[in-house]
C-alpha cells in the first residue's frame, strides 16, 4: 500500500528480517551478517559479501567498506542487478565488501540499554556518527580481516569520512576513500524541498515538534513534510527528484523498490546539525547555542572541522554530478579548494554532467561511468 507522499509503508516483522537473505544471497554470493556495539551502547548491523559469486580471490582480498547517506540504510547498495550494484560489483572484482548501517536505521535500531521510542535513543548528530559509529565499524572490519579497509561514502557517507579524516581518526586503518555525491558544504543546494527544510530546521524544529526521531514514514513527520511541499516552488510530486535533482539514469523498478524501503529514520537533531551547515557556510560541530556549547566545547562557537587538515597522502577518488541538487557542484569546489594542497597523484576527480544525487548509487549507467573507475582506482593503490 502506498504511504504518505508515495512511500511505501513496510511491514515491520517483514523488516526485521536479515539483509542477507533480502538482498544478497538470493543472488548466489555468501553473506554474513555481524553486530558492533559502539562506545556509546548502539548497536549496529553490518554485512559482508566475503567474495564474488565464483568465489576464489583467497585470503587476502582487500575489504571495502560502504558507507550510506542520510534518510537510506545499507540496503541502497543492493538495489539494482548484482550487474548494477556496486557491493556486489566490488565482491565480484576480487574484494572483500562491508556494509555499514548507521544507528536509528532499520537493521540498526538497537541499543544496550535504551528502545528506539525512547527520545534519548535519538539524541545524536552526525558528529556522533564520526566519533562512535564510524571508528566501530572500521575496527571490526580491521579486526575480522587484518588489513586496512578501502571505504566508499555516499551523501552524508563522505561528511562523516571527511570531517573524521580532518580529525586525524581512523587514518591508520584507511588504505583509500572514494567518495561519491561529496558532501561537506551545503550552502549552494538547490533542491527545493531541501531548502526549504533547512529554514524550517534552523527555527530548532524539535520545539515545534518535540520529536527526537525524525521518521518520514511516521504522521507527524509526513504532515511537516506535506507543508514543506504545499510551498510556493516546491513541487513533491516526484519525490525523489524533489531531494535529489534530476536524476538521469534510474530503472522504474528499481525507483519503486527504493520507494519501499526507504526513507529510513534519523533523528531529528542530525537534521538540525545538517541545517545549521547550510545556514552558516561552514563545517562545525553541532551548534548548541552559546551557553550550551561553553558547557559542551569550552566555547561560545561549535569548533570547525578543517578539512585542509586531511593528510596530503591519503588516496582520495571524489564524483560529483552536474545536476546534483544535495551535493552542488559550486559546493564541490569549495570542497576541492580545501584539497588544493593534496599530492597532486592522490586526488582523482570525476565530473558526470548529466548525473544527480541518486545515479550515483542506483544509476544504471553508474557501473560503466564510476563503478568501474572505483574499482581501477582501488585496485591500483598498494
Amino acid at each position: 500500500m502506498r504511504g504518505h507522499l508515495g512511500f511505501v509503508a513496510v511491514n515491520n516483522a517483514a523488516a526485521q528480517s536479515a539483509m542477507c537473505d533480502t538482498y544478497v544471497t538470493i543472488h548466489g554470493y555468501k553473506c554474513q551478517e555481524y553486530e558492533v556495539t559502539t562506545d556509546d551502547g548502539y548497536i549496529l548491523s553490518v554485512q559482508r559479501i566475503p567474495e564474488g559469486r565464483v568465489g576464489g580471490g583467497g585470503k587476502n582480498r582487500q575489504p571495502v567498506l560502504l558507507q550510506h547517506g542520510v534518510l537510506v540504510d545499507g540496503v541502497t547498495w543492493l538495489m539494482n542487478l548484482p550487474e548494477q550494484s556496486l557491493a556486489m560489483i566490488l565482491a565480484d572484482s576480487g574484494f572483500d565488501v562491508w556494509i555499514a548501517n548507521t544507528r536509528g536505521t532499520r537493521y540498526s535500531q538497537r541499543h544496550v540499554n535504551l528502545d528506539s521510542s525512547d527520545p534519548d535513543y535519538w539524541n545524536w548528530s552526525w558528529d556522533d556518527l564520526v566519533v562512535h559509529d564510524l571508528p566501530s565499524v572500521i575496527n571490526l572490519v580491521y579486526k575480522q580481516t587484518g588489513q586496512k579497509t578501502h571505504y566508499v561514502g555516499h551523501s552524508l557517507g563522505t561528511l562523516v569520512a571527511l570531517a573524521s579524516f580532518s580529525e586525524g581518526r581512523q587514518i591508520d586503518k584507511i588504505k583509500s576513500a572514494a567518495l561519491l555525491s561529496p558532501i561537506a558544504y551545503l550552502s549552494h543546494m538547490t533542491t527545493a524541498l531541501g531548502v526549504v527544510a533547512a529554514k524550517s530546521f534552523v527555527g530548532e524544529i524539535t520545539t515545534i515538534f518535540g520529536l527526537a526521531e525524525f521518521n518520514p514514514k511516521s504522521a507527524p513527520v509526513s504532515n511537516f513534510l506535506k507543508a514543506l511541499c504545499a510551498q510556493p516552488g516546491v513541487d513533491c510530486y516526484d519525490f525523489l527528484t524533489a531531494i535529489t535533482g534530476k536524476n538521469c539514469c534510474l530503472n522504474a523498478s528499481t525507483v519503486e523498490l527504493f520507494l519501499k524501503n526507504e526513507p529510513q529514520p534519523t533523528s531529528t537533531k542530525n537534521f538540525v546539525h545538517l541545517a545549521q551547515t547550510v545556514r552558516d557556510g561552514v563545517l562545525r560541530k553541532y551548534d548548541y547555542g552559546t551557553n550550551y556549547n561553553l558547557a559542551h566545547y569550552g566555547e561560545a562557537k561549535p569548533p570547525h572541522y578543517n578539512l585542509a587538515n586531511i593528510p596530503r597522502d591519503l588516496p582520495l577518488f571524489l564524483s560529483y554530478g552536474g545536476q546534483d541538487a544535495l551535493s552542488d557542484s559550486k559546493d564541490v569546489e569549495t570542497l576541492l579548494d580545501y584539497l588544493k594542497f593534496h599530492d597532486e597523484d592522490k586526488l582523482h576527480v570525476q565530473y558526470v554532467k548529466n548525473f544527480a544525487h541518486a545515479d550515483f548509487i542506483i544509476g544504471i549507467t553508474a557501473k560503466d561511468i564510476v563503478f568501474n573507475q572505483i574499482v581501477t582506482f582501488f585496485r591500483n593503490q598498494h
